[in-house]
């Protein structure tokens, strides 16, 4: 009897003994597992997909904003005062309106100098010229002279060097005129600096300054935006990089404008892949009328995937 529970007695020991070095290898493990490092995750997803009912490959809801290609915020191109606004938001205006006026009294009276400084040498470089017609007759006669032996050497140089030297004169002034004048088209920029105008047809949505007030040179003006053709920029998965063509049509709802649907087609599918989200952006333009779309609103696009062939 003493014999069989020596056995068991040390059996259950070994494995006791084995049971507490696991425990320990574990723990240990565990110990030396840094806390702070980060564990794999996986990548949210860009799109909500949906398995399809007919065993095809799943559908995709995307969702972007409508966007506006032209949009842009005017500022003050000079310090100034806002003499004068002339429209507020939100007015529709058609491309090179005028908005608003900076004042304008010292830019336009320095531009009326110029040009009266422009037309006193205008005038100068003409009687400069009359001037030099007249030299140059009196060339031709001491050449003829001289021809006739009636003149001598000197005068006849004399005349030549002072038909030579009021061509010099006429260049001088021929310069200072196009000086003047390049003086007059700047002065004629800073004047249309003073004149706010809309860069394109569209909509103000915002006026950010009234009349009266002194601004500086980059302030906020307006904001104006184009109000179509609306668009929409949506991102997919690199997976279905090569299954949307320009031209294909989708119909676009927003939970903004319930009940309503629109027809779109993609303009434009980019050529890359973003390798740090792996996705790609297509762009997509709304045709038709838009309804109660406006820009900044959230539209939702729905592509189905390829049905299996049976």
């Amino acid at each position: 009897m003493r014999s069989l529970v020596a056995p068991l007695v040390l059996t259950a020991a070994v494995l006791a003994v084995g049971c507490g070095a696991g425990e320990s290898t574990e723990s240990a493990a565990s110990k030396n597992r840094d806390p702070t490092s980060p564990t794999r995750t996986e990548a949210a997803p860009v799109s909500k997909s949906v398995p399809a009912a007919d065993g095809g490959e799943e559908s995709l809801t995307l969702s972007g904003p409508i966007i506006v290609e032209h949009q842009v915020e005017l500022t003050a191109q000079r310090d100034g005062v806002l003499t004068k606004v002339f429209f507020d938001a939100p007015t529709r205006v058609k491309a090179g309106t005028v908005l608003a006026h900076l004042d304008d009294q010292q830019i336009s009276a320095n531009l009326e100098a110029a040009r009266a400084k422009s037309r006193s040498i205008a005038a100068d470089l003409k009687n400069w010229q009359s001037e030099a017609e007249v030299l140059k007759a009196d060339y031709a006669r001491q050449q003829r002279l001289w021809d006739l032996g009636l003149t001598s050497q000197e005068q006849l140089e004399h005349a030549r060097y002072k038909a030579e030297s009021d061509q010099w004169d006429i260049q001088r002034v021929q310069e200072l005129l196009n000086n003047s004048h390049q003086e007059e088209r700047a002065l004629e920029l800073e004047l249309e600096k003073t004149r706010i105008t809309a860069p394109f047809s569209g909509l103000i949505a915002r006026r950010y300054a009234r009349e009266g007030q002194a601004v500086s040179k980059g302030e906020r003006l307006f904001w104006v935006t184009a109000e179509a053709p609306l668009l929409v920029r949506f991102t997919l998965p690199e997976k279905h990089f090569g299954q949307l063509q320009p031209g294909r049509q989708f119909v676009i709802t927003s939970p903004d404008v319930p009940g309503e649907q629109h027809q779109a087609r993609v303009k434009e599918i980019s050529p890359v892949v973003d390798p740090s989200s792996g996705t790609f952006e297509v762009l997509v333009e709304l045709v038709g009328d838009r309804g109660g779309l406006r820009p900044g609103m959230t539209a939702n696009l729905k592509i189905e995937g390829p049905r299996e062939k049976r």
